[in-house]
């Protein structure tokens, strides 16, 4: 039997296996819960969850079991091409040495060399993302308030290939399942049309697609979200047609970078977040690298723009239209229509208020950080007494410490 500390891809998956154990194992005297349970083959993690198991028992040494998970795995997904090199690496291991992750016989290097770096490539980020877990309790930065109109959130990290998925709960955001996914194959900051970049910012969910009438390139399914944004617009990037979606019926999944920019990930786990999230109301974030941070940080962060909005809802409910318009950019923008354009708009909506306060009621904002700091702004506008109002979305952007408004529109 080969033992693992003669080889750099064994010494490598135990050092890696054996911490996602630990990360893993119930703390003393805690009881089974029904998530332990065996799953049925096709629920989403699943593959990826028997795949690290094999890379556990290879840190282990024990090759033997190892081989004998990999054989039911890659039966069970013959697709999955990441779980045959593995299992091929195993059958090899018992006749001759393992010299690295992937070793073919030399006749096969050659032609094999780009998809094995894309296979290593893909093992790697899975591991990392499973080994450095965020802190219970922690979110993504950009999440600083949202509405429970918005029953989940959709949070991509580039950087280790993931997708994670949040419940939005009554105590905030639960982070409820997280996935391997692909992107775009020149990565990510998408900028124009058929650069085949993932694009960065915060985006909602705006459609549910009929699997029915999509090519089995597409897979199980797809979910588009707005990209170009309003504040793509604004920098002038081109570009459609960035969805989530599946993989093809012979592909369990694809290379960390293998997409035209749409986020990529298996069938199952797709299909999964296809059940859970509501069209229109659930934002992504897509983030090179997400930074997570305690809840109550955010919010402290979150004061100053917090101030800005009221301010702006006061001046809006007081009647005086040039307060109001201190709150807007000097190229704001509404679906074609520039500040003057804009002003009469906002002059009718005053004057139907007839002086009632302003309520924002369901308010979500997300911040985006690059170059400039912007919000995400979503809130239902109604007047006092009224039982209707309008649901708009704001992009806010800082200037000089001054947050103002960019685009307003009603959703």
């Amino acid at each position: 039997m080969l033992k693992a500390h003669r080889n750099t891809w064994l010494f490598t998956l135990a050092f890696a296996s054996l911490a996602l154990a630990h990360a893993a194992s119930p703390k003393p005297g805690s009881k089974p819960t029904r998530a332990e349970a065996p799953a049925p083959k096709n629920q989403d993690g699943v593959a990826e969850a028997r795949l690290i198991e094999v890379y556990k028992l290879i840190g282990q040494a024990k090759n033997r079991e190892a081989l004998a998970k990999a054989d039911s795995l890659v039966e069970d997904f013959p697709h999955f091409q990441l779980a045959q090199l593995v299992h091929g690496d195993l059958l090899a291991a018992l006749t001759r040495p393992i010299k690295t992750f992937g070793d073919v016989p030399e006749s096969m290097v050659l032609s094999a060399r780009p998809v094995l770096a894309e296979l290593r490539e893909e093992s790697q980020r899975r591991v990392r993302a499973l080994r450095e877990r965020p802190l219970p309790g922690t979110v993504p930065s950009q999440f600083l308030a949202i509405s429970q109109k918005s029953k989940h959130a959709i949070a991509v990290d580039a950087s280790r290939s993931r997708l994670y998925l949040f419940e939005n709960t009554a105590n905030g955001l639960n982070l409820i399942a997280d996935y391997y996914i692909s992107v775009g194959k020149a990565g990510t900051a998408k900028a124009v049309e058929g650069d085949q970049r993932t694009p960065l910012g915060v985006y909602y969910i705006t459609s549910n697609l009929d699997p029915k009438s999509l090519k089995d390139f597409y897979g199980s399914g797809a979910l588009p979200i707005n990209y170009p944004n309003m504040l793509d617009n604004k920098r002038g990037k081109t570009g459609s047609g960035i969805w989530l979606h599946g993989t093809p019926p012979n592909q369990f999944s694809r290379a960390p970078q293998a997409t035209d920019g749409c986020v990529v990930l298996a069938n199952p786990d797709l299909q999964h977040i296809i059940r859970t999230v509501e069209v229109r109301t659930t934002p992504v974030v897509i983030a090179t690298q997400l930074q997570w941070v305690a809840p109550h940080s955010v919010r402290a962060e979150s004061k100053p723009f917090e101030d800005a909005l009221l301010g702006w809802r006061n001046a809006k409910t007081s009647g005086n239209l040039q307060q109001v318009l201190t709150y807007y950019t000097p190229d704001f923008n509404s679906n074609g229509k520039s500040l003057a354009q804009w002003t009469p708009v906002l002059k009718t909506e005053i004057d139907q208020t007839q002086g009632r306060t302003i309520q924002l009621k369901d308010v979500s904002y997300l911040r985006w950080t690059d170059v400039a700091d912007t919000m995400v702004v979503t809130f239902g506008e109604v007047a006092e007494g009224a039982r209707v109002g309008w649901t708009k979305r704001q992009y806010w952007i800082r200037q000089e410490n001054q947050w103002k408004i960019f685009f307003e529109g009603v959703i």
